[in-house]
């Protein structure tokens, strides 16, 4: 279960709040809890961040619809224990030290700034501490690896060669462009007098898809139907990253409703839950229509009732 705080609640406003009335909202709080006015206040900067969150979310007018339906689920961010909108590899401090192990293999996403780090070769050559530096080791490699979209949500294995050397690297779930995957010891052999071999970084890149997008744990996309199925009522094929799911769409839908499918987001848990996929419809008006269809439309707007769109 989720423990953040409503987002309307966090910035003080009503859920039918103007997009004005969220801006100054949002403008009072920042200015009251902003790191620069409250140093070293570490319950200033939690609210400042809590502010933010909220701000981006109900600033955004399809983030807002996802977030009034479906609540932070609709967001990324319910009940996940990895942060960053459901995303086991985001983090916060880039520098920040952070292993895992899947398959037998160790997956770190630091890039140093702990103990015996190339950081503390520099402050130790600018302030005579010397004694941190750890031995001297062999030369990080790095390479790139391209995966499918789909390959990104469910995992897989690759090949790389790096300076003639074959390794297969596994590729966990739910990982997204631009991460990178450490590898201890399997970069540039240890130096004479070196006590290590070097690290691989793998970096990743995913090949946009043609109808998916993807934000965190949870996978959009958009639907379109014309205005008579909207008005009636009408189900549809939705292609997901499962393959084609039949979706109901019922009678009154109004364009730019958002659709939950549970369960056919990204995986962001090592037990396999997923993240939902939200299906976002978009009723189109015709351009070119018949004058019989004119007819029909005249016909009908000259007999509904009163309240009858509302």
């Amino acid at each position: 279960m989720s423990t953040k705080r409503d987002y309307y609640e966090v910035l003080g406003v009503s859920k039918n709040a103007s997009d004005d009335e969220i801006k100054k909202a949002y403008r009072k709080l920042a200015i009251k809890y902003h790191p620069d006015k409250n140093p070293g206040d570490k319950e200033a900067e939690a609210k400042f961040k809590e502010i933010n969150e909220a701000h981006d979310v109900l600033s955004d007018k399809q983030k807002r619809a996802r977030y009034d339906q479906f609540g932070h689920a609709g967001v990324g961010g319910a009940g996940n224990p990895f942060g960053g909108g459901g995303n086991p590899f985001a983090g916060g401090n880039p520098f920040a030290g952070g292993a895992f192990n899947y398959g037998g293999q160790t997956f770190s996403f630091d890039f140093g700034g702990g103990t015996g780090s190339v950081f503390d070769d520099i402050l130790g050559s600018l302030f005579g501490t010397q004694g941190t530096r750890r031995p001297r080791r062999g030369p990080d490699y790095q390479t790139t690896v391209t995966l499918t979209f789909e390959e990104a949500i469910f995992g897989t294995a690759k090949s790389v060669t790096v300076e003639g050397k074959d390794l297969k690297v596994k590729i966990p779930a739910g990982i997204d462009d631009g991460m990178s995957i450490r590898l201890r010891g399997k970069g540039g052999p240890a130096p004479e007098g070196a006590t290590e071999p070097g690290d691989l970084y793998v970096r990743i890149k995913v090949k946009p898809h043609k109808h998916l997008t993807r934000e965190g744990a949870i996978i959009l996309s958009e639907e379109h139907i014309n205005m008579v199925d909207a008005a009636l009522g009408t189900e549809i094929d939705v292609e997901t990253v499962d393959g084609k799911i039949t979706m109901k769409v019922p009678a009154g839908t109004q364009s730019g409703t958002p659709f939950k499918l549970s369960g056919h987001g990204v995986p962001f848990r090592a037990d396999g839950d997923r993240g939902p996929h939200i299906v976002t419809v978009i009723v189109e008006t015709p351009k070119n229509l018949s004058r019989k269809q004119k007819e029909l439309l005249e016909e009908f707007k000259k007999t509904k009732k009163r309240g009858f769109w509302g």
